[in-house]
């Protein structure tokens, strides 16, 4: 089976179009097409269903996908391990970071990296730590570093390199900052912008409330801290923001007894091999644990 057809029929299955394919690919529309017609020409099967502009997987192409995938992942180890075997640290890295964490934590890391391996190619993605975590687990980024999930697949390894303490904040003029106490009940009668709903900070914090037996009162929600903290200086909500974030525009509502954190750190995939670039990157991000 052609590596390249394949490639192409990967290319055409995650996108759902032909030319987006050919623009990921550096082909040409017609080149795809041609890739995709010899592929089904050797498996002797339909493997996408073209009706208008709409493009989808036959039963036939979604039993291949997973299969596929295997087939070039097991590729990319085979030449990772073979890579390996000269010590040599160079080639390509692909790894994925929150904003948060590439923004505030990563640039001195990433300067020392930089300094002691020059021959790496840094490809850098910013996701949500949520869409990083699928990637690494999809095998398509072999590093994430990202907001720890409260509890990860089999398939990941996750490393925990800094605590992130966390603080319910408000606005220096909200009711709440000008009480001297308040509890977290006092907190959820106003109104709040959360992190969203699918981010694993948004589970941390809600899961305060539900041990309580309490319901936030959540009238807005994203997934951008910068955002979250501009809405809460302007007074209209509270809201929880790592510490490391917290300056004049934003004040820690004075809750005792609350302590609530996430943690930060990488993730790998279990069953893939590691690059020495990548194996060089965890040991700097380790160092910063010890």
């Amino acid at each position: 089976m052609d590596l390249n057809n394949l490639n192409a029929f990967i290319a055409v299955a995650e996108s759902g179009s032909f030319s987006e394919a050919g623009e990921r690919l550096h082909l040409t529309q017609p080149a795809v097409s041609k890739r995709i017609a010899s592929l089904e020409q050797q498996l002797e099967t339909r493997l996408f269903d073209r009706i208008g502009r709409e493009i989808s997987l036959t039963e036939s192409g979604r039993a291949l996908l997973p299969r596929a995938y295997q087939v070039k992942d097991a590729l990319a180890d085979t030449r990772r391990a073979l890579a390996n075997l000269n010590g040599e640290i160079a080639g390509k890295l692909i790894l994925a970071t929150s904003h948060h964490i590439g923004l505030h934590r990563l640039p001195p890391i990433l300067r020392n990296f930089t300094r002691l391996y020059p021959k790496v190619s840094l490809d850098i993605r910013f996701l949500d730590s949520e869409a990083a975590y699928e990637e690494v687990l999809q095998g398509r980024v072999e590093l994430g570093i990202i907001t720890l999930a409260p509890e990860a697949s089999p398939l990941i390894q996750a490393s925990p390199v800094w605590d992130d303490p966390l603080d319910f904040v408000a606005a220096p003029e909200h009711p709440l900052a000008m009480s001297e106490q308040i509890s977290l009940a006092d907190v959820a009668a106003h109104p709040a912008v959360f992190p969203g709903g699918n981010t694993f900070t948004h589970h941390i914090v809600r899961g305060l409330f539900e041990a309580q037996q309490l319901t936030p009162n959540i009238a807005m929600s994203t997934n951008y801290l910068e955002t979250i903290k501009m809405m809460v200086s302007i007074g209209i909500a509270w809201s929880v923001l790592p510490r490391t974030m917290l300056d004049d525009q934003v004040v820690r509502l004075p809750l005792p007894g609350i302590h609530l954190k996430r943690r930060l750190g990488y993730i790998v995939h279990t069953e893939r091999t590691h690059s020495n670039a990548a194996k060089a990157f965890m040991k700097l991000l380790n160092d910063l644990h010890v």
